[in-house]
């Protein structure tokens, strides 16, 4: 065999072992873009190659060629096989029974792309809010998602159940998922260079802008401001989707706790809700949670005298809810990220803080969580006193990161006063329908 058949076959092996991966791990959120007619593609890719191989002879051949034939035969079965899965997990939880379904169904904010599958998720209870954000107005209109949003919530209140949580995106500049059809504004720290009384007249207008356009849809919480400070143009070298550097306000906390607060007034006044982020910041670490672990190694009397200033103003001076990032907090937590660790959201948060408002996690669909222990960072964050845990980027995770509670609250390993203690929080600030 000349060196061109070997290294042609050594390529066969790899592709067929490449689908295979691809095919047993076809609900990963890494592969979201096979779905649908990737996974048919995939499929079809399955049956061809090895159709082609046979044809080839290599059934013949016996031994190896024979190995071959059989990898290229089974992505199509593994395919199978974690659809069936799939389907499984999901049937169990659209089984859920009723009292559960609702008791922790209150803590999920899902993202979504099928409307008709969300809808079933609102009038069971099993979830409180939907996420929106591009994909649900991509090819469509503004009034499309209007609609679908209003339908929504009058099938909650067909089922007796209190209004969904409608969370959206839309910061400005980079991150403004709605826009268009929503006016596109400059990011917050556009304003940071104008004089103070300038920058609050504005950043109130921005916030007041924001709030009706997101009204007018029926979104009732936007996930903003970002109140981490903005970093080192170095500091961050491997920040590939959070853009922290592009989206943080300013490095001054005064500046950016005035500018917040602000855009936080105009929000309110226009009747929707905010939720600050991402505590406890990510200005500091090295890399991007999207993707990676992150630790904040700064000692803590620093970050409450420096980086916590904003966060610590604005709880404090509005109604905002507030985003726990999945970063490690090293000098309280160094084995877990802040987003389901008790010792800083109960400890810091709760105790230290005394705030008692409503907590949410960053998407728990995100490396740092996801590519760990999704089951176990659930259960910690409920039992840490978090109220809404948000899966965003992938809505079809949701049945997976439910079970997990579930299968926790049959077992007894959630902690009902943690609970309790937030349904009360959760009860007190539910939009209004």
């Amino acid at each position: 065999m000349n060196v061109f058949r070997r290294i042609g076959l050594i390529l066969v092996w790899l592709a067929g072992s490449a689908l295979l991966f691809a095919a047993a791990n076809k609900n990963d959120p890494y592969l979201i873009l096979l779905r649908g007619p990737g996974n048919l593609a995939l499929a079809a890719a399955s049956v061809m190659g090895a159709a082609v191989l046979i044809r080839r002879g290599y059934w013949k051949r016996g031994g190896a060629a024979r190995l071959l034939i059989v990898l290229w035969c089974l992505p199509s079965l593994s395919m199978l096989a974690a659809h069936a899965s799939f389907e499984w997990r999901k049937k169990n939880v659209l089984q859920t029974e009723v009292a559960q379904a609702h008791s922790l169904g209150r803590h999920f904010v899902v993202g979504y792309s099928s409307f008709s599958e969300v809808a079933v998720l609102a009038e069971k209870g099993l979830i409180s809010g939907v996420y929106v954000t591009r994909r649900n107005i991509a090819g469509t209109s503004a009034e499309r998602l209007r609609d679908e949003i209003s339908a929504l919530q009058a099938r909650r209140r067909a089922a007796g159940l209190s209004p969904l949580i409608v969370a959206a995106d839309q910061e400005g500049g980079i991150v403004s998922h709605l826009a268009p059809p929503l006016t596109t504004l400059p990011a917050l720290s556009a304003l940071a260079g104008l004089a103070p009384e300038d920058r609050s007249e504005k950043a109130e207008a921005f916030g007041r802008l924001h709030g009706h356009e997101l009204a007018a849809l029926g979104v009732n919480l936007n996930l903003a401001p970002v109140l981490d400070l903005r970093p080192e143009p170095t500091r961050n070298r491997f920040d590939f989707n959070t853009l922290i550097g592009h989206r943080a306000i300013s490095g001054d906390p005064d500046t950016v706790a005035g500018i917040a607060l602000s855009y936080i007034k105009g929000l309110e006044g226009a009747g929707l809700g905010a939720a600050v982020k991402h505590f406890p910041g990510l200005g500091r670490v090295r890399s991007d949670t999207h993707h990676f672990s992150a630790d904040l190694v700064t000692p803590v009397e620093q970050l409450e005298a420096f980086d916590w200033i904003p966060f610590r103003s604005v709880l404090a001076g509005s109604k905002a809810h507030l985003m726990v990032g999945h970063v490690t907090l090293a000098a309280i937590d160094p084995d877990r990220p802040a987003s389901h660790s008790r010792r800083v959201v109960d400890g810091i948060i709760r105790k230290r803080w005394n705030y008692q408002g409503v907590v949410m996690t960053d998407d728990l669909v995100m490396g740092a969580i996801y590519q760990r222990d999704v089951c176990t960072a659930v259960v910690e964050a409920l039992n840490a006193g978090v109220d809404l845990l948000l899966v965003a980027f992938d809505g079809a995770q949701f049945y997976r990161i439910f079970a997990c509670a579930a299968a926790a609250a049959t077992e007894g390993r959630l902690n009902p006063a943690m609970l309790r203690d937030s349904a009360m929080r959760l009860k007190g600030a539910l939009p209004v329908d």
